[in-house]
């Protein structure tokens, strides 16, 4: 991390899980145990039903709630979406775009996800977008070359004063859910790449503005050493995110003194 040019960022990513009750205990049992958030920014990507009940049940413990996913056009026959500006009528801050599952079951490519970043920051709202490689093209040795694709894609034709709004989410598809984790060094060699990569679109200025998380299976044992990492400014927690404490174990971590 360095808090010196940009914000550390703790997401949760709730996925298809938990009830609009099952929010509002979340939120009863994270209020005493959350610490006041002294380094970093403390998000909760929730379902679209859980949404109102969230941003209730989060608005004392300066919890930011985020959306899951959007739909690129303001409005129209899109039966079963939800707009930009919808989410931002409701008071969302942020919104992941192009997670793996949404690519991997729902069809979502590099160019839906650039038309998603569009409407996202036409609205207002921080997109979260999430870049990673599978197993398989890690093992061909082409993951830098994917993930420069999978940024220059996402933020192509976005103006530089845009950009840091957004958030980019390093999540290796291979460690998703699976329980396997990219080592520090891992993580931090990719984080940079994305980095380098924003300087070349952007310039040095924007490129250490922004915000760059790690979301392969970040968890309370393994958070500090990534968090450690110079070009890892947080985390988009996935399964550690569903369990108070575990979520509060990896914030602390992200409020560690430097």
């Amino acid at each position: 991390m360095n808090r010196r040019y940009r914000k550390t960022i703790i997401a949760g990513n709730w996925k298809m899980n938990k009830t609009a009750s099952d929010t509002k205990k979340f939120a009863e049992e994270l209020k005493p145990i959350l610490p006041r958030a002294k380094w970093c920014e403390v998000v909760v990507c929730v379902p679209f039903v859980n949404i109102p009940i969230a941003l209730k049940a989060f608005k004392d413990l300066r919890v930011s709630v985020g959306a899951e996913n959007l739909y690129y056009e303001p409005s129209g026959a899109y039966t079963g979406e939800v707009s930009a500006d919808m989410l931002k009528d409701l008071g969302v801050k942020y919104v992941i775009i192009g997670h793996s599952e949404r690519r991997q079951y729902f069809g979502e490519t590099d160019i839906t996800v650039n038309k998603k970043v569009h409407a996202a920051l036409e609205a207002g709202l921080h997109p979260i977008i999430c870049v990673g490689e599978s197993l398989e093209q890690r093992e061909m040795g082409v993951t830098m070359e994917l993930i420069a694709l999978q940024v220059k894609s996402a933020l192509a034709n976005v103006a530089p004063e845009k950009v840091r709004k957004c958030v980019i989410a390093y999540e290796p598809i291979w460690a998703i859910g699976t329980g396997r984790t990219a080592t520090a060094e891992q993580a931090a060699e990719v984080c940079t790449a994305i980095r380098a990569t924003i300087r070349t679109l952007y310039g040095a200025r924007v490129a250490r503005s922004i915000t760059i998380q790690y979301g392969g299976s970040m968890n309370p044992k393994n958070a500090e050493e990534l968090l450690a990492q110079p070009d890892v400014d947080g985390g988009l927690i996935g399964g550690a995110a569903l369990k108070a404490d575990q979520f509060v174990d990896i914030i602390n971590a992200a409020n560690q003194e430097q």
